[in-house]
């Protein structure tokens, strides 16, 4: 069409530009420009022709696409509609199928319900017969009892009621005959312990050391200046010591028998040389303290020497020996320890038991006592703790653990350490009730005061009389302690029961320490 439209438009410029040509040219030309007019005529018609043509099959190559489109058109819809009446066809038959089954369904409900209907018709009838009958019975049971049903209800709980006061009269019999024998036991006990040596003075002579001076005026050296000679040795030791008329002699008191055992050493060995003078005090308390430990270490290998154990670890040694400071009821732990590790190889023996392992974990059974005053929980558990952590055993482990009861022993041998721990204990006069509690009053007096903040150390001294506390002078300031030491004394005389009263000294003191060179 565009080609059409291009040729027409070509055949009238032609045209217009002949009627000019003609107009301008006059008559003259008149014949050539009809010439020309004639040659175009036939050229315009033939090109008229072709651009008919061209458009007839411009025309009928359009129509047939436009056909061609139309069919494929009607074929792709005539597809979708056929898909679309096989779905709604395949969706008719599964409608149909559910309708059918849900028929079928609601037929069978209606005849389960008229057969359940039926059911409770029945049971109805059959519990209106049963209670007819249990009437009946209760009529013929009371007729042939000559008593109604509350009756024989009220005779049968008189019944049980006598059964359970007989069963209970049985179990306090048996609860009393017990309580007598344990009675028993502890009156024997007490009897025992009656018939020991216990003197008043017994605890002053397991609380205290003397040690002799060459000269009473060696007194008034130990004191110092204003007193800060005994100062410092009582606040470098924890030990109180008593300066008084005893002639050449000063009482070390404390319940700790390390740190007095170091005081007594650092004292003497200030005597002997003579200078004393804070300082020279610090220098030989800590001297002492090596010299304590190195005499734990050989009380340690003493006792592995005299019990026949072997192979035990440097520190175990260490903390054996150091039992030779602690006292369990006024019974001294190393000795105990060595004495149950004895009984306990000497009745593995006669058993048949291993008498090596009974006298290891008879040696070893307190062996938490050594640092209980140090480390938190039981001695048992602190003694089972230290076990594991130098390898012992497993059935040392558990001796240790059973030996109070505490866990159920897996061997022989278990069994023995604990017979002979309580033969050690209990024979008479191995140990005093009153020195134990002396003690742990001590060491909850201490306790109490390290419990606040800000308090470096504590010493509880005169026989639990006063508790001195240092506390750090970067931490509390002088009104701070103040305060401090009236929540002490609160807390003590909330929680501890003691005779008399107790001082409360908190002290604050800062040091600066500079060498000349």
């Amino acid at each position: 069409m565009d080609n059409l439209f291009w040729i027409i438009g070509v055949v009238v410029a032609l045209i217009v530009g002949v009627i000019v040509g003609f107009v301008l040219g006059g008559n003259k030309k008149k014949k050539e420009i009809e010439g020309k007019i004639g040659h175009t005529e036939d050229a315009m018609k033939k090109l008229v022709d072709e651009a008919t043509a061209k458009a007839e099959a411009v025309k009928k190559e359009k129509v047939l696409e436009a056909k061609e489109e139309i069919l494929k058109e009607k074929t792709e819809m005539e597809k979708d509609l056929m898909e679309r009446r096989n779905e709604i066809q395949r969706t008719e038959r599964r409608l149909l199928q559910r309708e059918e089954t849900l028929d079928k369904k609601m037929d069978n409900l209606e005849i389960r319900e008229e057969n359940l209907n039926k059911q409770t018709k029945e049971l109805k009838v059959r519990e209106d017969e049963v209670e007819e009958m249990r009437a009946k019975q209760e009529s013929e049971l009371e007729r042939i009892a000559q008593m109604t049903a509350e009756e024989a209800r009220q005779i049968i709980m008189n019944n049980v009621q006598r059964e359970a006061y007989h069963d209970a009269a049985v179990m306090v019999r048996e609860i009393e005959s017990k309580a007598k024998d344990e009675a028993d036991k502890k009156a024997r006990n007490i009897v025992s312990l009656a018939i020991q040596k216990c003197a008043a003075d017994h605890v002053a002579e397991t609380t205290v050391s003397v040690v002799n001076l060459p000269n009473d005026e060696m007194k008034g050296r130990i004191i110092g200046r204003e007193g800060r000679n005994i100062r410092a040795l009582e606040t470098a030791t924890g030990i109180d010591l008593i300066i008084d008329d005893t002639p050449e002699a000063v009482i070390l008191s404390g319940f700790d028998p390390v740190r007095r055992e170091v005081a007594r050493i650092a004292l003497e060995k200030l005597i002997a040389d003579g200078r004393i003078h804070p300082a020279h005090i610090e220098e030989m308390v800590e001297k002492a303290k090596k010299e304590v430990d190195q005499q734990m270490r050989e009380a340690g290998e003493q006792a592995l020497f005299e019990t026949g154990v072997h192979g035990l670890h440097h520190e175990l040694v260490r903390l054996i020996g150091r039992t030779k400071f602690r006292t369990s009821y006024g019974q001294n732990i190393l000795r105990h320890s060595i004495e149950v590790a004895n009984l306990a190889g000497a009745m593995a023996s006669e058993l048949g038991a291993d008498p090596m392992l009974a006298k290891r974990a008879g040696l070893l059974h307190d062996i938490g006592k050594s640092i209980d005053h140090d480390v938190e929980g039981t001695h048992v558990q602190i003694g089972v703790d230290l076990a594991k952590k130098y390898r012992e055993s497993a059935d040392v482990i558990n001796a240790i653990a059973s030996h109070h009861g505490d866990v159920e022993p897996t061997t022989i041998e278990a069994v023995l350490v604990a017979a002979a721990d309580a033969v050690s204990g209990a024979r008479p006069g191995a140990r005093r009730e009153t020195l134990e509690s002396y003690i742990k009053r001590l060491s909850k007096l201490e306790e109490i005061a390290n419990s606040f903040d800000g308090v470096e150390k504590s010493f509880a001294i005169q026989a639990g009389r006063e508790v001195r506390i240092i506390v750090k002078p970067e931490e509390v300031s002088d009104a701070d302690s103040v305060l401090m030491a009236k929540e002490i004394v609160k807390r003590i005389e909330k929680e501890l029961e003691y005779p008399g009263q107790i001082k409360v000294n908190v002290i604050r003191e800062t040091r600066a320490t500079e060498f000349a060179k």
